[in-house]
């Protein structure tokens, strides 16, 4: 691991005592991976320091863009509490959490984490139990795809997906139980903990939102859809040949891309996102049980199905920046109806910070 630096003057050990209004004496820290180049870019673009945690042998790619001010260097995550975590402190840093973070850290251990946090940690526990997401996002009014409770119960085409943050890895789409088990037994006889939930025919829409709980303010950032493998190429292959091949199709994504859509469609897009974060203050803290006042906020990604008939299913929501966000590190054409500067999302999360504590309010935007 590179060596540590001072903290800058008038920053605080303690990330419950904030003594410095200027953002200099902070640092923006992610994870070196999912959305960290924008992360970083949108850091040292709002001029707020930044850091980069690269597991060995990823840390040539932030040294490549230059996008990095420090990058600490670790053998394995395990090392996050001795290693890590201290130096986070010293520097003041605030994490924000991305898929890849997620994934790693896991839910527990970014429940315990000492370093600063952006986001409301218990947010975490709700989108990735899909049961307690999906009680969410109902109590939100949010129109969404049926789930079975058994592969007995299909009646049609469904999507079966496994838990996790995984990259859409090992999704796969049958229409009877009969197909369920045999690529469940063929492929993955070890994963039963898993989703089978109708599979919803249309545009897949990814819709970047981003809440602001400094200024009070919904915006929405941008839309993508995913490029998937085998999903997106399954097409070149003729339908006899996929059976013949008995070719079943998976959902495993390799890059995102940008879409701007009806305008007409916007409307019912902001209403959406403003149901899901009133919903989110309702949420209850499972530990506790007091209600998660701060509820959502900060980047939030809700993943949709519309329909023939312009119909918006959401099967996913994801509480904290996206992939799909990417190719926007320059901007949006909504950001830049919004913005005089190029603003991402990663920039956005920046300024949000920023704000909070050149206004002495960065508890607002800590979990």
């Amino acid at each position: 691991m590179t060596p540590a630096k001072k903290p800058a003057a008038g920053a605080s050990r303690n990330p419950k005592r904030d003594v410095s209004r200027d953002p200099k004496d902070y640092c923006i820290a992610t994870i070196g991976s999912h959305s960290a180049l924008q992360i970083l870019k949108g850091a040292r673009d709002e001029g707020v320091p930044n850091l980069a945690i690269c597991k060995r042998g990823t840390e040539g790619v932030y040294k490549s863009f230059g996008v990095a001010d420090e990058i600490l260097i670790v053998d394995d995550w395990s090392e996050w509490d001795k290693k890590v975590e201290p130096e986070l402190l010293k520097r003041n840093a605030i994490i924000i959490p991305h898929g890849s973070f997620i994934s790693n850290m896991g839910h527990a251990k970014v429940q315990n984490m000492k370093a600063m946090y952006y986001g409301t940690k218990e947010i975490l526990e709700w989108e990735s139990n899909r049961t307690m997401e999906r009680k969410w996002l109902l109590d939100a009014d949010i129109l969404m795809p049926r789930v079975f409770e058994k592969p007995e119960d299909i009646d049609c085409p469904v999507i079966v997906k496994f838990h996790g943050a995984g990259g859409g890895f090992g999704y796969f789409v049958v229409r009877n139980a009969e197909q369920f088990y045999e690529v469940k037994n063929r492929k993955y006889p070890e994963e039963n903990d898993f989703t089978i939930q109708e599979y919803i025919i249309g545009v897949p829409l990814y819709i970047h939102y981003f809440f602001s709980p400094i200024i009070g303010e919904l915006e929405i950032m941008s839309f993508d859809k995913r490029y998937e493998s085998n999903a997106d190429s399954i097409g070149r292959i003729k339908a006899e040949d996929q059976l013949a091949a008995k070719i079943h199709t998976s959902y495993t994504i390799v890059g995102n891309i940008p879409i701007v859509v009806r305008e007409s469609m916007l409307p019912e897009f902001f209403a959406m996102g403003e149901r899901v974060i009133a919903a989110s203050r309702r949420l209850h803290n499972t530990t506790t049980g007091g209600k998660l006042t701060k509820g959502l906020f900060g980047p939030f990604c809700l993943e949709t199905i519309v329909t023939r008939k312009l119909q918006t299913f959401v099967f996913e929501i994801s509480a904290r920046i996206v992939a799909g966000t990417n190719p926007f590190i320059e901007g949006s054409p909504y950001t830049a109806l919004k913005y005089d500067v190029p603003m991402s999302t990663g920039r956005r999360i920046a300024r949000d910070i920023k704000q909070a504590i050149e206004g002495g309010k960065l508890e607002k935007v800590l979990g």
